[in-house]
Protein backbone atom coordinates (compact mmCIF):
# COMPACT_ATOMS: atom_id res chain seq x y z
CA UNK A 1 0.00 0.00 0.00
CA UNK A 2 1.32 3.33 -0.77
CA UNK A 3 2.58 5.10 2.88
CA UNK A 4 0.84 8.40 1.98
CA UNK A 5 -2.29 6.45 1.78
CA UNK A 6 -1.47 4.41 4.42
CA UNK A 7 -1.16 7.18 6.68
CA UNK A 8 -4.26 9.26 5.78
CA UNK A 9 -6.11 5.96 6.46
CA UNK A 10 -4.68 5.42 10.06
CA UNK A 11 -5.25 9.03 10.56
CA UNK A 12 -9.12 8.21 9.35
CA UNK A 13 -8.88 5.56 11.84
CA UNK A 14 -7.56 7.45 14.70
CA UNK A 15 -10.36 10.32 14.28
CA UNK A 16 -12.85 7.80 13.79
CA UNK A 17 -12.12 6.05 17.21
CA UNK A 18 -12.15 9.14 18.95
CA UNK A 19 -15.47 10.09 17.64
CA UNK A 20 -16.99 6.56 18.90
CA UNK A 21 -15.24 7.09 22.41
CA UNK A 22 -16.83 10.53 22.29
CA UNK A 23 -19.82 9.01 21.46
CA UNK A 24 -19.97 6.42 23.94
CA UNK A 25 -18.58 8.60 27.10
CA UNK A 26 -21.65 11.39 26.11
CA UNK A 27 -24.03 8.37 25.39
CA UNK A 28 -22.84 6.96 29.12
CA UNK A 29 -23.65 10.42 30.44
CA UNK A 30 -26.97 10.78 29.01
CA UNK A 31 -28.83 9.33 32.37
CA UNK A 32 -25.68 8.18 34.28
CA UNK A 33 -23.29 9.90 36.27
CA UNK A 34 -20.62 7.25 36.18
CA UNK A 35 -17.66 9.36 37.32
CA UNK A 36 -17.89 7.89 40.95
CA UNK A 37 -16.73 11.59 42.40
CA UNK A 38 -17.69 13.21 45.27
CA UNK A 39 -17.99 17.16 45.41
CA UNK A 40 -15.32 18.54 45.44
CA UNK A 41 -14.27 21.59 48.49
CA UNK A 42 -15.33 24.52 47.57
CA UNK A 43 -14.06 26.50 50.31
CA UNK A 44 -11.25 28.14 48.61
CA UNK A 45 -13.31 29.68 45.15
CA UNK A 46 -13.70 33.56 45.45
CA UNK A 47 -17.19 33.20 43.22
CA UNK A 48 -19.52 34.55 45.73
CA UNK A 49 -22.47 32.37 42.67
CA UNK A 50 -20.72 28.80 44.40
CA UNK A 51 -22.49 27.80 47.19
CA UNK A 52 -20.25 27.51 50.56
CA UNK A 53 -23.76 26.08 52.71
CA UNK A 54 -23.37 22.82 51.58
CA UNK A 55 -26.60 23.22 49.89
CA UNK A 56 -27.95 24.96 46.86
CA UNK A 57 -29.44 28.81 46.36
CA UNK A 58 -32.93 28.65 45.97
CA UNK A 59 -33.57 30.81 42.64
CA UNK A 60 -37.46 31.84 41.85
CA UNK A 61 -37.78 31.53 38.11
CA UNK A 62 -40.08 33.36 36.18
CA UNK A 63 -40.25 35.63 39.71
CA UNK A 64 -41.32 32.52 41.15
CA UNK A 65 -44.08 32.19 38.01
CA UNK A 66 -46.37 28.97 39.48
CA UNK A 67 -46.97 30.33 42.80
CA UNK A 68 -47.91 34.06 40.75
CA UNK A 69 -48.52 35.03 37.71
CA UNK A 70 -45.46 35.16 36.45
CA UNK A 71 -42.53 38.38 35.67
CA UNK A 72 -45.27 40.53 37.57
CA UNK A 73 -44.42 42.98 40.50
CA UNK A 74 -47.59 40.61 42.43
CA UNK A 75 -44.74 37.45 42.42
CA UNK A 76 -42.02 39.24 43.56
CA UNK A 77 -44.39 40.78 46.56
CA UNK A 78 -45.55 37.09 46.82
CA UNK A 79 -42.05 35.66 47.46
CA UNK A 80 -40.52 38.99 49.84
CA UNK A 81 -43.28 38.76 51.71
CA UNK A 82 -43.75 34.81 52.05
CA UNK A 83 -42.48 32.86 55.17
CA UNK A 84 -40.01 31.17 52.48
CA UNK A 85 -36.45 32.36 51.63
CA UNK A 86 -35.49 32.87 47.95
CA UNK A 87 -31.71 34.32 47.63
CA UNK A 88 -31.73 35.11 43.47
CA UNK A 89 -34.43 36.21 41.12
CA UNK A 90 -34.59 34.62 37.70
CA UNK A 91 -36.01 35.93 34.70
CA UNK A 92 -35.68 37.36 31.23
CA UNK A 93 -35.88 41.18 29.38
CA UNK A 94 -37.10 42.24 25.98
CA UNK A 95 -37.36 45.23 24.45
CA UNK A 96 -40.23 47.53 23.41
CA UNK A 97 -40.87 49.16 20.33
CA UNK A 98 -39.48 52.19 22.81
CA UNK A 99 -36.48 50.92 23.64
CA UNK A 100 -37.65 49.95 27.33
CA UNK A 101 -36.61 46.66 28.77
CA UNK A 102 -39.75 44.71 30.27
CA UNK A 103 -40.20 41.47 31.78
CA UNK A 104 -41.42 38.60 29.84
CA UNK A 105 -40.19 34.77 29.57
CA UNK A 106 -42.07 34.43 26.15
CA UNK A 107 -41.29 35.74 22.89
CA UNK A 108 -44.61 36.97 22.91
CA UNK A 109 -47.25 38.20 25.42
CA UNK A 110 -50.06 35.70 24.29
CA UNK A 111 -49.67 33.36 26.81
CA UNK A 112 -49.38 35.20 29.63
CA UNK A 113 -51.81 38.01 29.47
CA UNK A 114 -54.87 39.70 27.03
CA UNK A 115 -52.79 40.68 24.79
CA UNK A 116 -54.55 39.19 21.45
CA UNK A 117 -57.68 40.62 22.59
CA UNK A 118 -56.77 43.82 23.35
CA UNK A 119 -54.77 44.11 20.58
CA UNK A 120 -56.89 42.32 18.50
CA UNK A 121 -54.25 39.84 16.82
CA UNK A 122 -52.23 37.42 18.12
CA UNK A 123 -48.75 36.86 18.25
CA UNK A 124 -47.76 40.11 20.25
CA UNK A 125 -44.61 40.66 20.01
CA UNK A 126 -43.10 43.34 22.54
CA UNK A 127 -41.66 45.24 19.80
CA UNK A 128 -44.58 45.84 17.94
CA UNK A 129 -45.60 48.44 20.60
CA UNK A 130 -44.90 51.02 23.17
CA UNK A 131 -44.17 50.58 27.56
CA UNK A 132 -47.41 52.53 27.93
CA UNK A 133 -49.10 50.65 25.22
CA UNK A 134 -47.97 47.38 26.81
CA UNK A 135 -48.93 48.58 30.15
CA UNK A 136 -52.55 48.42 29.29
CA UNK A 137 -52.76 44.49 29.55
CA UNK A 138 -53.54 41.95 32.24
CA UNK A 139 -50.71 39.94 33.23
CA UNK A 140 -52.54 37.81 35.44
CA UNK A 141 -55.21 37.02 32.95
CA UNK A 142 -53.95 33.44 32.59
CA UNK A 143 -52.13 32.44 35.92
CA UNK A 144 -53.82 29.24 37.30
CA UNK A 145 -53.56 28.73 41.23
CA UNK A 146 -53.21 25.68 43.15
CA UNK A 147 -56.96 25.30 43.37
CA UNK A 148 -57.04 25.79 39.32
CA UNK A 149 -58.91 28.88 40.01
CA UNK A 150 -57.91 31.67 37.51
CA UNK A 151 -58.49 34.60 40.23
CA UNK A 152 -57.32 37.39 37.82
CA UNK A 153 -58.89 36.60 34.50
CA UNK A 154 -61.31 38.97 33.05
CA UNK A 155 -59.93 42.17 34.91
CA UNK A 156 -59.71 44.41 32.43
CA UNK A 157 -58.48 48.92 32.20
CA UNK A 158 -58.66 50.43 35.63
CA UNK A 159 -59.25 47.15 37.12
CA UNK A 160 -55.94 45.96 36.66
CA UNK A 161 -54.11 46.55 39.74
CA UNK A 162 -50.23 48.14 39.00
CA UNK A 163 -49.16 44.99 40.40
CA UNK A 164 -50.68 42.70 37.05
CA UNK A 165 -49.12 44.89 34.78
CA UNK A 166 -45.98 44.91 32.47
CA UNK A 167 -42.69 45.53 34.70
CA UNK A 168 -39.65 46.96 34.29
CA UNK A 169 -36.68 45.97 35.62
CA UNK A 170 -35.29 49.57 37.57
CA UNK A 171 -38.67 49.42 38.78
CA UNK A 172 -38.81 46.22 40.33
CA UNK A 173 -35.24 46.92 41.60
CA UNK A 174 -36.56 50.38 43.46
CA UNK A 175 -39.36 47.80 45.08
CA UNK A 176 -36.86 45.27 46.05
CA UNK A 177 -34.60 48.14 47.69
CA UNK A 178 -36.97 47.90 50.70
CA UNK A 179 -36.63 44.07 51.10
CA UNK A 180 -33.19 43.40 51.32
CA UNK A 181 -30.02 42.78 48.32
CA UNK A 182 -31.09 40.12 46.33
CA UNK A 183 -29.22 38.84 43.26
CA UNK A 184 -30.16 38.16 39.95
CA UNK A 185 -30.25 36.10 36.62
CA UNK A 186 -31.29 37.80 33.65
CA UNK A 187 -31.73 36.46 30.10
CA UNK A 188 -31.67 38.69 26.99
CA UNK A 189 -34.53 37.33 24.63
CA UNK A 190 -33.67 39.68 21.83
CA UNK A 191 -31.08 38.93 19.31
CA UNK A 192 -29.17 40.95 17.00
CA UNK A 193 -29.05 44.50 17.22
CA UNK A 194 -32.21 44.75 19.50
CA UNK A 195 -30.67 41.94 21.67
CA UNK A 196 -27.41 44.75 21.72
CA UNK A 197 -29.32 47.55 22.85
CA UNK A 198 -30.86 45.65 25.50
CA UNK A 199 -27.93 44.67 26.94
CA UNK A 200 -26.43 48.29 26.38
CA UNK A 201 -29.75 49.06 28.19
CA UNK A 202 -29.39 46.46 31.35
CA UNK A 203 -25.95 47.07 31.67
CA UNK A 204 -26.25 50.87 32.41
CA UNK A 205 -29.00 50.25 34.90
CA UNK A 206 -27.10 48.10 36.72
CA UNK A 207 -24.23 50.54 36.91
CA UNK A 208 -25.90 53.26 38.17
CA UNK A 209 -27.19 51.17 40.62
CA UNK A 210 -23.97 49.69 41.79
CA UNK A 211 -25.46 46.56 41.08
CA UNK A 212 -23.40 44.54 38.79
CA UNK A 213 -22.20 42.06 40.93
CA UNK A 214 -25.16 41.39 41.81
CA UNK A 215 -27.25 39.90 38.34
CA UNK A 216 -25.58 37.34 35.74
CA UNK A 217 -26.92 37.84 32.48
CA UNK A 218 -27.27 35.51 29.87
CA UNK A 219 -28.43 34.88 26.43
CA UNK A 220 -29.37 32.06 23.69
CA UNK A 221 -28.29 34.05 21.11
CA UNK A 222 -24.02 33.56 20.67
CA UNK A 223 -23.74 37.11 18.97
CA UNK A 224 -25.16 38.76 22.03
CA UNK A 225 -22.75 36.48 24.06
CA UNK A 226 -20.01 38.00 21.85
CA UNK A 227 -20.80 41.52 22.27
CA UNK A 228 -21.45 41.39 25.82
CA UNK A 229 -17.52 39.90 26.41
CA UNK A 230 -16.17 42.64 24.25
CA UNK A 231 -18.34 45.28 25.27
CA UNK A 232 -18.78 44.59 29.28
CA UNK A 233 -16.16 42.90 30.49
CA UNK A 234 -16.77 44.14 34.07
CA UNK A 235 -20.64 42.62 33.97
CA UNK A 236 -21.23 39.33 35.15
CA UNK A 237 -22.45 36.48 32.39
CA UNK A 238 -23.27 33.13 31.87
CA UNK A 239 -22.03 30.96 29.57
CA UNK A 240 -23.89 31.00 26.01
CA UNK A 241 -24.55 28.21 23.88
CA UNK A 242 -21.35 26.94 22.11
CA UNK A 243 -19.30 27.95 25.21
CA UNK A 244 -21.77 25.08 27.18
CA UNK A 245 -20.88 22.85 24.67
CA UNK A 246 -17.16 23.12 24.41
CA UNK A 247 -17.23 23.04 28.37
CA UNK A 248 -19.08 20.04 28.41
CA UNK A 249 -16.50 17.96 26.34
CA UNK A 250 -13.66 19.79 28.04
CA UNK A 251 -14.88 18.20 31.34
CA UNK A 252 -15.46 14.70 29.63
CA UNK A 253 -11.91 14.77 28.20
CA UNK A 254 -10.30 16.47 31.35
CA UNK A 255 -9.05 19.21 29.46
CA UNK A 256 -6.97 21.77 31.61
CA UNK A 257 -7.51 25.31 29.86
CA UNK A 258 -5.38 28.10 30.96
CA UNK A 259 -6.66 30.55 33.60
CA UNK A 260 -8.64 33.15 32.25
CA UNK A 261 -9.92 30.91 29.64
CA UNK A 262 -13.66 30.87 30.07
CA UNK A 263 -15.19 34.72 30.45
CA UNK A 264 -18.17 33.37 32.22
CA UNK A 265 -19.04 33.01 35.67
CA UNK A 266 -21.78 30.62 36.00
CA UNK A 267 -23.17 27.93 33.69
CA UNK A 268 -27.12 27.86 33.81
CA UNK A 269 -28.23 24.61 32.12
CA UNK A 270 -30.66 21.98 32.78
CA UNK A 271 -29.96 18.36 34.03
CA UNK A 272 -30.72 16.85 30.77
CA UNK A 273 -33.11 18.64 28.49
CA UNK A 274 -30.45 18.18 25.50
CA UNK A 275 -28.73 15.23 24.23
CA UNK A 276 -26.29 14.76 26.81
CA UNK A 277 -26.30 14.78 30.78
CA UNK A 278 -25.18 17.73 32.15
CA UNK A 279 -26.25 17.36 35.86
CA UNK A 280 -23.29 15.19 36.90
CA UNK A 281 -20.68 15.42 39.46
CA UNK A 282 -17.72 15.24 37.04
CA UNK A 283 -18.96 18.73 35.36
CA UNK A 284 -20.08 20.35 38.60
CA UNK A 285 -17.13 19.71 40.07
CA UNK A 286 -14.90 20.77 36.92
CA UNK A 287 -16.34 23.99 37.15
CA UNK A 288 -15.50 24.59 40.73
CA UNK A 289 -12.11 23.96 40.08
CA UNK A 290 -12.22 26.83 37.45
CA UNK A 291 -14.29 29.12 40.20
CA UNK A 292 -17.28 28.69 38.05
CA UNK A 293 -20.68 28.47 39.96
CA UNK A 294 -23.22 25.96 37.91
CA UNK A 295 -27.23 26.72 38.02
CA UNK A 296 -29.64 24.33 37.00
CA UNK A 297 -33.38 25.16 35.67
CA UNK A 298 -36.02 24.59 35.39
CA UNK A 299 -36.13 21.90 38.07
CA UNK A 300 -39.77 21.85 39.71
CA UNK A 301 -39.34 18.38 40.99
CA UNK A 302 -38.21 17.25 44.61
CA UNK A 303 -36.47 13.97 43.87
CA UNK A 304 -34.34 16.04 41.13
CA UNK A 305 -33.91 18.72 43.38
CA UNK A 306 -32.33 16.86 46.03
CA UNK A 307 -30.03 14.66 43.68
CA UNK A 308 -28.66 17.83 41.98
CA UNK A 309 -27.93 19.36 45.84
CA UNK A 310 -25.91 16.02 46.27
CA UNK A 311 -24.07 16.66 43.29
CA UNK A 312 -23.24 19.94 44.58
CA UNK A 313 -24.91 22.41 42.53
CA UNK A 314 -24.87 25.97 43.63
CA UNK A 315 -28.08 27.23 42.40
CA UNK A 316 -32.21 25.89 41.93
CA UNK A 317 -34.71 27.28 39.40
CA UNK A 318 -37.62 26.47 40.38
CA UNK A 319 -41.47 28.06 39.37
CA UNK A 320 -41.88 26.55 42.68
CA UNK A 321 -39.04 28.40 44.89
CA UNK A 322 -41.33 27.25 48.10
CA UNK A 323 -41.11 23.90 47.54
CA UNK A 324 -37.28 24.31 46.95
CA UNK A 325 -36.94 25.57 49.66
CA UNK A 326 -38.93 23.35 51.70
CA UNK A 327 -37.04 20.31 49.79
CA UNK A 328 -33.90 21.46 50.81
CA UNK A 329 -34.41 21.47 54.68
CA UNK A 330 -34.95 25.51 54.99
CA UNK A 331 -36.27 27.04 57.96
Amino acid sequence: MNKTLKRVLLTILAVLIALAALAAAAYLTVTHDWSGEPPVDVSGCTNPYISKTGAPMVSAHRSGGGIAPENTLMAFRNVVESDFTVDIFEFDLALTEDGELILLHDETLDRTSDAAEHFGYSDVYPSGHTYEELRELNLGESFVNAAGETPYRGLRGEDIPDELRVLRPEDLFDFLDGYGEYRFIMEIKDSGDRGRLAADRIYNILKDRDMLDRAIIGTFHNEITEYMTEKYPDMLRSAGVNEVVGFYFDSLLGIDRPEGYYGFVALQIPDEDYVVKLGTTRMVNYAHRRNIAVQFWTINDPDLCLDLASKGADAIMSDYPDMIYETLGGE
